[in-house]
């Protein structure tokens, strides 16, 4: 090996007389830097530091939970063939789902919208780019807990793994790519084209959330395809690359609904009169037929 990247001695960090599990707390470290740049955008948008607070914790227990059933539910097998379910709820191992994280913490902030009166979207397109930022510091912990690397590599940054973190076909390899890399560097870049985009564009409220959904996908796809973890699959594909086509679609389908209402609306104001126009004369009040004559549009009023 003339470069690589080594892996940590071990999983834990030790501070004094502290014995801290790496994984969860680049996790921790992810969530706070994911609810700090939320909280600082939700409240620009007119919010309270008090409502960004409360979102933050729903969205966070939601997402731990969410995470943690979307990756017993795709990777059963290695619980059941093990006979291990009792380690199921073990997150401080690893195996937390970003999608199922995603979807949970989605479906919990319509119903905390919803309640409080406020719009989704602005829950949304705050915590667009809030997303990425946690998920590349969160991570990291793979690379502590040296999991879910990629195929076997001879790049100068080819990840150092031990062997007994190996698949046993991959026992006379020693690096490999460092998927925990890439989707922090694509994560990173997300982040920065989604502040980008905010500021550069007038989107129509929660398609920033659809960016980060379009833009997270398409990383995840590519990485997917190198990574040699066991996971569950369909029709000889992994589950997560199916879900990621489909979340590609689905935002690229909702990015472009709606094209023809913002035509629509900028005809509509094409039409308005100019500020120097007069405006066109109300008939006289002592009009006999204007008094008389029922409005135009008087049956819409029903």
């Amino acid at each position: 090996m003339s470069a690589s990247i080594p892996s940590p001695g071990s999983s834990s960090l030790e501070i004094g007389s502290l014995d801290l599990r790496a994984y969860g707390l680049m996790i921790a470290l992810g969530v706070l830097a994911a609810a700090w740049l939320f909280a600082r955008r939700f409240t620009e948008r007119g919010h309270s530091p008090d409502l960004a607070s409360s979102v933050t914790v729903w969205a966070v227990v939601a997402g731990l939970i969410g995470s943690r059933i979307y990756h017993v539910v795709t990777d059963w097998r290695s619980f059941h063939d093990n006979d291990n379910w009792g380690e199921a709820w073990q997150i401080w191992e690893g195996g937390l789902g970003i999608p199922g994280a995603v979807i949970a913490a989605a479906a919990v902030m319509w119903v905390f919208a919803r309640r409080k009166g406020i719009p989704l979207s602005d829950i949304a397109d705050s915590a667009a780019p809030a997303l990425p930022l946690g998920q590349a510091i969160g991570r990291w912990g793979n690379w502590f807990n040296q999991e879910l690397y990629g195929r076997p590599t001879d790049l100068p940054w080819g990840l150092e793994i031990d062997p007994e973190h190996r698949r046993p076909q991959y026992l006379a390899d020693e690096t490999f790519h460092p998927t925990f890399l890439y989707e922090c560097i694509w994560n990173l870049a997300l982040v920065g084209v989604l502040l980008w985009a905010g500021k550069r564009f007038t989107l129509k409220p929660g398609r920033l959330f659809g960016l980060y959904v379009l833009g997270y996908s398409l990383g995840r796809l590519w990485i997917e395809t190198i990574r040699v973890d066991y996971a569950s699959q369909l029709a000889g594909v992994r589950v997560n690359i199916w879900l990621m086509l489909a979340l590609i679609a689905g935002s690229v389908v909702y990015l472009l609904w709606g094209r023809g209402d913002d035509a629509e609306a900028d005809a509509s104001t094409d039409d308005e009169p100019a500020d120097d126009e007069p405006a066109s004369e109300e008939p006289p009040a002592d009009n006999p037929e204007s008094e008389d004559e029922p409005a135009e549009n008087t049956y819409l009023e029903s």
